[in-house]
């Protein structure tokens, strides 16, 4: 049995491949573009969030939000640390993002203008990224699997406090209720696309779910968190914004109108509302924080030396 087939092997038997595991180039290469994109994501989608810290509606809701935007980061760093156990430098990463070459998801392209958004993103971009991401607890490869266990805990928080804030103003006036009503409207579409394209045009899913990397395809997620959202939207007594959406009794699931294909490829390009104005803040926030990585490096050589000089 050659190295290849020994790898698939394993994968079958469902071990993990941990570092510094034999395993073939495009397996890490796709490793590399899932696991950065990921960490991409959860760096960018502190942004929308971000931009409410300062006008959000309470003190109680200023922590809360404040403690999420950093759990976000603090994502972004497990994967970030996951992604260099495959030999990738984490500036090179970086540098893919801020020049355009890597993506992150979709869905952090799309603006905030009320408070609602937050129990929005909370509710629907926090549950589909838990619907993609509690399955990856279990992918093939160890580090990224043992970071999403943290991930995930912290992301079911995420996402109640979103639906907090939505049931809340779903309680309050009718004009709280409408803005409800409106972020659905605005977020509903975008949250299905974030699972990807249909499987028929996924370039990577198969090789992905044959490595195990993925243990559901795109089609199998979204469906899945449609099922898991509608009665949540009801008991909110809100509407979701689909006319074609419809309980399959012979399937077990409900039936869904047709993603937009278009305007998902036109933002995934970098043609969104928010494509250009997320990227500049990413680019200035490094450019901004170059004197803290410097003084940081500076202090641990510092460090090392006085280290060595009392061993030596």
């Amino acid at each position: 049995m050659n190295l290849r087939d020994n790898f698939q092997a394993r994968i079958d038997r469902d071990e993990k491949i941990e570092p510094k595991d034999w395993m073939p180039d495009d397996y890490r290469k796709t490793l590399i573009r899932q696991i950065s994109q990921h960490a991409h994501s959860e760096i960018v989608g502190m942004l929308p969030e971000g931009n409410w810290i300062t006008r959000a509606p309470s003190l109680r809701r200023k922590a809360a939000l404040l403690a999420k935007v950093q759990d976000e980061a603090g994502h972004g760093l497990y994967l970030y640390s996951a992604a260099e156990t495959l030999g990738v430098d984490r500036a090179t990463m970086l540098d893919d993002l801020h020049t355009g070459k890597a993506k992150y998801s979709s869905i952090f392209n799309y603006p905030t203008p009320t408070w609602a958004d937050m129990g929005a993103i909370g509710w629907l971009v926090d549950g589909a990224a838990i619907m993609n991401q509690v399955p990856l607890c279990r992918t093939s490869y160890g580090p990224y699997a043992r970071a999403m266990v943290r991930v995930c805990k912290e992301e079911s928080f995420h996402q109640r406090q979103g639906f907090e804030i939505l049931l809340t103003l779903c309680r309050g006036s009718e004009e709280q209720k409408a803005m409800a009503q409106d972020s659905l409207n605005r977020w509903w579409w975008p949250s299905l696309m974030m699972f990807g394209p249909n499987d028929a045009d996924s370039k990577h899913t198969a090789q992905s779910m044959a490595w195990k990397i993925k243990r559901f395809t795109n089609d199998e997620l979204r469906q899945k968190f449609v099922d898991a959202t509608v009665p949540q939207a009801e008991i909110l007594g809100l509407t979701i914004p689909d006319p074609d959406l419809k309980w399959n009794e012979e399937k077990g699931g409900y039936d869904f109108g047709e993603i937009d294909w278009t305007e998902f490829w036109n933002v995934v390009k970098g043609n969104g509302p928010c494509n250009r104005e997320r990227l500049k803040a990413r680019v200035d926030a490094h450019e901004k924080g170059a004197w803290v990585r410097e003084a940081a490096m500076a202090y641990a050589e510092k460090r090392k030396k006085k280290q060595q000089q009392k061993v030596a």
